[in-house]
Protein backbone atom coordinates (compact mmCIF):
# COMPACT_ATOMS: atom_id res chain seq x y z
CA UNK A 1 0.00 0.00 0.00
CA UNK A 2 1.62 3.38 -0.99
CA UNK A 3 2.10 5.73 1.85
CA UNK A 4 0.30 9.43 0.85
CA UNK A 5 3.33 11.95 0.24
CA UNK A 6 2.55 16.09 0.53
CA UNK A 7 4.34 18.43 -1.73
CA UNK A 8 5.13 22.23 -0.63
CA UNK A 9 2.59 23.14 -2.66
CA UNK A 10 0.24 21.25 -1.33
CA UNK A 11 1.24 21.95 2.11
CA UNK A 12 0.90 25.27 1.43
CA UNK A 13 -2.75 25.08 0.11
CA UNK A 14 -4.07 23.25 3.62
CA UNK A 15 -2.41 25.74 5.46
CA UNK A 16 -4.32 28.84 3.24
CA UNK A 17 -7.18 26.17 3.25
CA UNK A 18 -7.57 25.69 7.07
CA UNK A 19 -6.66 29.68 8.01
CA UNK A 20 -9.41 30.57 5.24
CA UNK A 21 -11.79 28.51 7.34
CA UNK A 22 -11.03 30.02 10.84
CA UNK A 23 -11.28 33.68 8.95
CA UNK A 24 -14.91 32.70 7.69
CA UNK A 25 -15.51 31.42 11.30
CA UNK A 26 -14.61 34.75 12.67
CA UNK A 27 -16.74 36.70 10.59
CA UNK A 28 -19.83 34.08 10.84
CA UNK A 29 -19.80 34.05 14.92
CA UNK A 30 -19.50 37.72 15.05
CA UNK A 31 -23.17 37.53 12.90
CA UNK A 32 -23.90 35.12 15.27
CA UNK A 33 -23.40 37.20 18.01
CA UNK A 34 -25.34 39.94 16.62
CA UNK A 35 -28.38 37.38 15.85
CA UNK A 36 -28.51 36.25 19.31
CA UNK A 37 -27.58 39.42 20.95
CA UNK A 38 -30.97 41.14 19.65
CA UNK A 39 -32.46 38.27 19.81
CA UNK A 40 -32.07 38.06 23.66
CA UNK A 41 -33.52 41.76 24.08
CA UNK A 42 -36.33 40.73 22.26
CA UNK A 43 -37.44 37.57 24.21
CA UNK A 44 -38.27 37.96 28.04
CA UNK A 45 -41.34 38.35 30.22
CA UNK A 46 -42.21 40.93 28.01
CA UNK A 47 -41.50 39.70 24.20
CA UNK A 48 -40.82 42.94 22.03
CA UNK A 49 -40.60 41.74 17.95
CA UNK A 50 -37.35 41.15 16.28
CA UNK A 51 -37.90 44.18 14.06
CA UNK A 52 -38.56 46.62 16.65
CA UNK A 53 -35.95 45.44 18.98
CA UNK A 54 -33.46 45.86 15.60
CA UNK A 55 -35.12 49.65 15.31
CA UNK A 56 -34.79 50.76 18.52
CA UNK A 57 -31.50 49.84 18.56
CA UNK A 58 -30.39 51.58 14.72
CA UNK A 59 -32.22 54.79 16.07
CA UNK A 60 -29.43 55.04 18.65
CA UNK A 61 -27.32 55.06 15.73
CA UNK A 62 -25.62 59.15 14.88
CA UNK A 63 -26.72 60.11 11.28
CA UNK A 64 -30.07 57.46 11.63
CA UNK A 65 -33.42 59.08 11.99
CA UNK A 66 -36.47 56.98 12.17
CA UNK A 67 -39.92 57.45 12.88
CA UNK A 68 -40.77 55.53 16.19
CA UNK A 69 -43.42 52.62 15.95
CA UNK A 70 -42.69 51.19 19.42
CA UNK A 71 -44.04 52.52 22.47
CA UNK A 72 -41.64 54.68 25.09
CA UNK A 73 -41.87 51.23 27.27
CA UNK A 74 -40.60 48.99 24.79
CA UNK A 75 -37.55 51.71 24.79
CA UNK A 76 -36.85 51.57 27.99
CA UNK A 77 -36.65 47.51 28.21
CA UNK A 78 -34.46 47.63 25.26
CA UNK A 79 -32.23 49.92 26.43
CA UNK A 80 -32.19 50.17 29.92
CA UNK A 81 -32.92 46.52 30.73
CA UNK A 82 -32.00 44.49 28.17
CA UNK A 83 -29.03 45.94 27.03
CA UNK A 84 -26.86 46.48 29.67
CA UNK A 85 -27.66 42.94 30.41
CA UNK A 86 -26.82 41.25 26.95
CA UNK A 87 -23.46 43.32 27.16
CA UNK A 88 -22.19 42.76 30.69
CA UNK A 89 -23.40 38.96 29.80
CA UNK A 90 -21.25 39.33 26.69
CA UNK A 91 -18.24 41.06 28.60
CA UNK A 92 -17.87 38.14 30.99
CA UNK A 93 -18.22 35.14 28.61
CA UNK A 94 -15.58 36.83 26.49
CA UNK A 95 -13.13 37.10 29.55
CA UNK A 96 -13.75 34.02 30.79
CA UNK A 97 -12.93 32.04 27.40
CA UNK A 98 -10.01 34.28 26.77
CA UNK A 99 -8.50 34.02 30.31
CA UNK A 100 -8.79 30.06 30.46
CA UNK A 101 -7.31 29.52 26.89
CA UNK A 102 -4.74 31.84 28.15
CA UNK A 103 -4.84 29.47 31.67
CA UNK A 104 -4.77 26.41 29.16
CA UNK A 105 -1.81 27.53 27.01
CA UNK A 106 0.86 28.95 29.45
CA UNK A 107 0.23 25.46 31.76
CA UNK A 108 -0.01 23.32 28.79
CA UNK A 109 -3.10 22.10 30.14
CA UNK A 110 -6.56 21.83 28.58
CA UNK A 111 -8.32 20.99 31.73
CA UNK A 112 -7.01 24.85 33.11
CA UNK A 113 -9.52 27.47 33.45
CA UNK A 114 -9.40 31.14 34.96
CA UNK A 115 -10.39 29.99 38.54
CA UNK A 116 -7.10 27.40 38.65
CA UNK A 117 -4.79 30.14 40.93
CA UNK A 118 -7.39 31.40 43.77
CA UNK A 119 -9.28 33.97 41.48
CA UNK A 120 -12.75 32.44 42.29
CA UNK A 121 -12.09 31.38 45.88
CA UNK A 122 -10.59 34.84 46.66
CA UNK A 123 -13.85 36.70 45.14
CA UNK A 124 -16.45 34.34 46.75
CA UNK A 125 -14.43 35.26 49.90
CA UNK A 126 -14.08 39.18 49.37
CA UNK A 127 -18.34 38.75 48.28
CA UNK A 128 -19.36 36.71 51.29
CA UNK A 129 -17.57 39.21 53.84
CA UNK A 130 -19.40 41.75 52.36
CA UNK A 131 -22.77 40.36 52.25
CA UNK A 132 -21.92 39.73 56.27
CA UNK A 133 -20.57 42.79 57.18
CA UNK A 134 -22.35 44.33 59.85
CA UNK A 135 -21.15 47.93 59.21
CA UNK A 136 -24.17 50.47 57.37
CA UNK A 137 -22.89 51.22 54.34
CA UNK A 138 -25.13 53.80 53.33
CA UNK A 139 -24.82 54.70 49.85
CA UNK A 140 -21.55 52.53 49.18
CA UNK A 141 -23.53 49.91 50.19
CA UNK A 142 -24.82 48.21 46.54
CA UNK A 143 -21.19 48.32 45.58
CA UNK A 144 -19.05 46.79 48.68
CA UNK A 145 -20.04 43.35 47.45
CA UNK A 146 -18.52 43.98 44.00
CA UNK A 147 -15.71 45.80 45.22
CA UNK A 148 -14.52 43.54 47.72
CA UNK A 149 -15.13 40.49 45.53
CA UNK A 150 -12.80 42.03 42.83
CA UNK A 151 -10.16 43.03 46.22
CA UNK A 152 -10.52 39.31 47.02
CA UNK A 153 -9.58 37.87 43.73
CA UNK A 154 -6.82 39.72 42.85
CA UNK A 155 -5.42 39.14 46.42
CA UNK A 156 -5.91 35.78 46.52
CA UNK A 157 -4.16 35.25 43.12
CA UNK A 158 -0.96 37.72 44.37
CA UNK A 159 -0.58 35.16 47.72
CA UNK A 160 -0.70 31.95 45.13
CA UNK A 161 1.81 33.58 43.35
CA UNK A 162 4.19 34.62 45.73
CA UNK A 163 4.07 31.24 47.45
CA UNK A 164 4.91 29.56 43.99
CA UNK A 165 7.79 32.07 43.15
CA UNK A 166 11.34 30.72 43.30
CA UNK A 167 14.17 33.40 42.98
CA UNK A 168 12.76 34.71 39.42
CA UNK A 169 11.23 31.76 37.79
CA UNK A 170 7.84 30.58 38.65
CA UNK A 171 7.38 26.99 38.06
CA UNK A 172 3.67 26.32 36.70
CA UNK A 173 3.50 23.13 39.04
CA UNK A 174 4.27 24.65 41.87
CA UNK A 175 1.78 27.75 41.10
CA UNK A 176 -1.16 24.66 40.23
CA UNK A 177 -0.15 22.86 43.72
CA UNK A 178 -0.29 26.47 45.11
CA UNK A 179 -3.17 27.58 43.84
CA UNK A 180 -5.02 24.52 45.13
CA UNK A 181 -3.81 24.69 48.38
CA UNK A 182 -4.77 28.22 49.32
CA UNK A 183 -8.07 27.76 46.84
CA UNK A 184 -8.90 24.91 50.07
CA UNK A 185 -7.78 27.34 52.47
CA UNK A 186 -10.00 30.24 51.08
CA UNK A 187 -13.09 27.59 50.38
CA UNK A 188 -12.27 26.56 54.47
CA UNK A 189 -13.56 30.44 55.24
CA UNK A 190 -15.84 31.13 52.93
CA UNK A 191 -17.78 27.86 54.18
CA UNK A 192 -17.82 28.74 57.71
CA UNK A 193 -18.60 32.30 56.54
CA UNK A 194 -22.06 30.70 54.90
CA UNK A 195 -22.67 28.75 57.97
CA UNK A 196 -22.53 31.97 59.91
CA UNK A 197 -24.26 34.08 57.39
CA UNK A 198 -27.79 34.18 59.01
CA UNK A 199 -30.73 35.36 57.04
CA UNK A 200 -28.33 36.14 54.29
CA UNK A 201 -27.53 32.87 53.10
CA UNK A 202 -29.84 32.81 50.27
CA UNK A 203 -28.25 36.38 48.40
CA UNK A 204 -24.50 34.89 49.17
CA UNK A 205 -25.60 31.27 47.81
CA UNK A 206 -27.35 33.24 44.59
CA UNK A 207 -24.06 34.95 43.86
CA UNK A 208 -21.89 32.52 44.45
CA UNK A 209 -23.95 30.34 41.63
CA UNK A 210 -23.61 33.70 39.18
CA UNK A 211 -26.70 36.12 37.96
CA UNK A 212 -26.84 39.22 35.44
CA UNK A 213 -30.40 40.26 37.18
CA UNK A 214 -29.07 43.43 38.68
CA UNK A 215 -26.73 43.99 35.26
CA UNK A 216 -26.64 48.16 35.02
CA UNK A 217 -24.96 50.40 32.69
CA UNK A 218 -22.86 51.70 35.92
CA UNK A 219 -21.16 47.79 35.88
CA UNK A 220 -20.51 47.43 32.00
CA UNK A 221 -18.74 50.63 32.22
CA UNK A 222 -16.68 49.49 35.04
CA UNK A 223 -15.65 45.94 33.49
CA UNK A 224 -15.18 46.88 29.68
CA UNK A 225 -11.92 48.84 30.30
CA UNK A 226 -10.43 45.58 31.85
CA UNK A 227 -11.83 43.16 29.31
CA UNK A 228 -10.67 45.49 26.29
CA UNK A 229 -6.97 45.65 27.77
CA UNK A 230 -6.69 42.46 29.07
CA UNK A 231 -7.63 40.92 26.08
CA UNK A 232 -5.73 43.18 23.95
CA UNK A 233 -2.71 42.11 26.01
CA UNK A 234 -3.33 38.97 25.56
CA UNK A 235 -3.85 38.52 21.88
CA UNK A 236 -0.48 40.43 20.90
CA UNK A 237 1.05 37.11 23.02
CA UNK A 238 -0.59 34.80 20.74
CA UNK A 239 2.59 33.79 18.84
CA UNK A 240 4.37 33.07 22.04
CA UNK A 241 1.85 31.18 23.35
CA UNK A 242 2.39 28.99 20.25
CA UNK A 243 5.56 28.34 21.24
CA UNK A 244 4.71 27.65 24.96
CA UNK A 245 2.86 24.14 23.34
CA UNK A 246 6.47 23.24 22.44
CA UNK A 247 8.60 23.86 25.78
CA UNK A 248 9.85 26.18 27.89
CA UNK A 249 13.56 26.19 27.10
CA UNK A 250 12.55 25.60 23.39
CA UNK A 251 10.64 29.10 23.58
CA UNK A 252 13.69 30.57 25.44
CA UNK A 253 16.30 29.77 22.66
CA UNK A 254 13.30 31.26 19.91
CA UNK A 255 13.53 34.39 21.77
CA UNK A 256 10.45 34.14 23.98
CA UNK A 257 11.18 35.95 27.48
CA UNK A 258 9.00 33.24 28.87
CA UNK A 259 9.17 34.75 32.81
CA UNK A 260 8.19 37.92 31.66
CA UNK A 261 5.57 37.15 29.54
CA UNK A 262 3.96 34.39 32.35
CA UNK A 263 3.69 37.68 34.81
CA UNK A 264 2.46 39.81 31.72
CA UNK A 265 -0.42 37.02 30.95
CA UNK A 266 -0.94 35.65 34.44
CA UNK A 267 -1.72 39.61 35.40
CA UNK A 268 -3.87 40.27 31.96
CA UNK A 269 -6.21 36.84 32.74
CA UNK A 270 -6.55 37.41 36.38
CA UNK A 271 -7.52 40.81 36.25
CA UNK A 272 -10.52 40.77 33.65
CA UNK A 273 -11.34 37.40 35.21
CA UNK A 274 -11.55 39.50 38.41
CA UNK A 275 -13.09 42.09 36.94
CA UNK A 276 -15.96 39.77 35.36
CA UNK A 277 -16.93 37.48 38.47
CA UNK A 278 -16.64 40.16 40.93
CA UNK A 279 -20.33 41.84 39.62
CA UNK A 280 -22.11 38.58 38.70
CA UNK A 281 -20.47 35.66 40.53
CA UNK A 282 -18.16 32.26 39.65
CA UNK A 283 -19.71 31.53 36.97
CA UNK A 284 -18.06 28.11 36.31
CA UNK A 285 -17.84 25.97 32.67
CA UNK A 286 -16.90 28.69 30.68
CA UNK A 287 -12.95 29.54 30.70
CA UNK A 288 -12.73 25.32 30.38
CA UNK A 289 -15.65 24.49 27.93
CA UNK A 290 -15.39 27.29 25.05
CA UNK A 291 -11.42 27.20 24.60
CA UNK A 292 -11.29 23.59 24.83
CA UNK A 293 -14.13 23.37 22.10
CA UNK A 294 -12.75 25.80 19.93
CA UNK A 295 -9.22 23.83 20.02
CA UNK A 296 -11.06 20.69 18.84
CA UNK A 297 -13.13 22.67 16.01
CA UNK A 298 -10.38 24.63 14.60
CA UNK A 299 -7.39 23.83 15.90
CA UNK A 300 -4.78 24.83 18.36
CA UNK A 301 -3.06 28.08 16.84
CA UNK A 302 -3.16 30.78 19.56
CA UNK A 303 -3.89 33.67 16.49
CA UNK A 304 -6.96 32.45 15.74
CA UNK A 305 -7.76 30.37 19.09
CA UNK A 306 -7.93 33.40 21.31
CA UNK A 307 -10.52 36.04 18.72
CA UNK A 308 -12.57 32.52 18.21
CA UNK A 309 -12.96 31.77 22.42
CA UNK A 310 -13.67 35.68 22.75
CA UNK A 311 -16.37 35.51 20.32
CA UNK A 312 -17.81 32.03 21.56
CA UNK A 313 -17.44 32.66 25.25
CA UNK A 314 -19.91 36.15 24.65
CA UNK A 315 -22.31 33.99 22.05
CA UNK A 316 -22.29 31.07 24.55
CA UNK A 317 -23.16 32.97 28.01
CA UNK A 318 -25.45 35.72 26.05
CA UNK A 319 -27.75 32.30 24.82
CA UNK A 320 -26.96 30.91 28.88
CA UNK A 321 -28.39 33.96 30.45
CA UNK A 322 -31.42 33.86 28.35
CA UNK A 323 -32.13 30.46 29.19
CA UNK A 324 -31.60 31.09 32.56
CA UNK A 325 -34.48 33.91 32.79
CA UNK A 326 -36.93 32.56 30.25
CA UNK A 327 -36.71 28.51 31.48
CA UNK A 328 -38.70 28.89 34.17
CA UNK A 329 -40.10 32.80 34.15
CA UNK A 330 -40.87 34.53 36.44
CA UNK A 331 -38.16 32.79 38.40
CA UNK A 332 -34.63 33.58 37.44
CA UNK A 333 -31.94 30.20 37.56
CA UNK A 334 -28.82 30.94 38.10
CA UNK A 335 -26.80 31.17 35.57
CA UNK A 336 -23.73 28.96 36.76
CA UNK A 337 -26.56 26.25 36.37
CA UNK A 338 -27.30 26.87 32.74
CA UNK A 339 -23.78 26.92 31.77
CA UNK A 340 -23.35 23.00 33.28
CA UNK A 341 -26.54 21.90 31.79
CA UNK A 342 -25.38 22.89 28.92
CA UNK A 343 -21.93 23.36 28.34
CA UNK A 344 -20.96 19.63 29.73
CA UNK A 345 -23.10 17.22 27.09
CA UNK A 346 -22.10 19.69 24.19
CA UNK A 347 -18.44 19.36 24.91
CA UNK A 348 -19.18 15.29 25.57
CA UNK A 349 -20.62 15.23 22.15
CA UNK A 350 -17.61 17.35 20.88
CA UNK A 351 -14.80 14.72 22.38
CA UNK A 352 -17.13 11.42 21.31
CA UNK A 353 -17.66 13.43 17.65
CA UNK A 354 -13.56 13.84 17.59
CA UNK A 355 -11.56 10.85 18.71
CA UNK A 356 -8.26 13.01 18.85
CA UNK A 357 -7.63 16.07 20.59
CA UNK A 358 -6.16 18.62 18.69
CA UNK A 359 -4.17 20.84 21.34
Amino acid sequence: MALKTFSPNNITLIYLARRHSRLYAIVGLFALLAVVGVAAMAIGTVDIPFSATLSILISKLPLVDFNPTWTSGMETIVLDIRLPRVILAGLVGAALAIAGATYQGLFRNPLADPYLIGVAQGAALGAVIGFVLPVAWGRLGAEIVPLLAFIGALTGTAVVYVLARVGKTVPMTTLILAGVAVGALLGSIVSFLIISSGDKLHGIIFWLMGSFSLSRWSEVLLVLPYVIVGTGVIVLYARPLNLMQLDEEQAQQLGINVERMKIILLISATLITAAAVSFVGTIGFVGIIIPHAVRLIWGPDYRFLLPLSVLSGAIFLIAADLLARTVAAPTEIPIGVITALCGAPFFLYLLRRRKRVLF
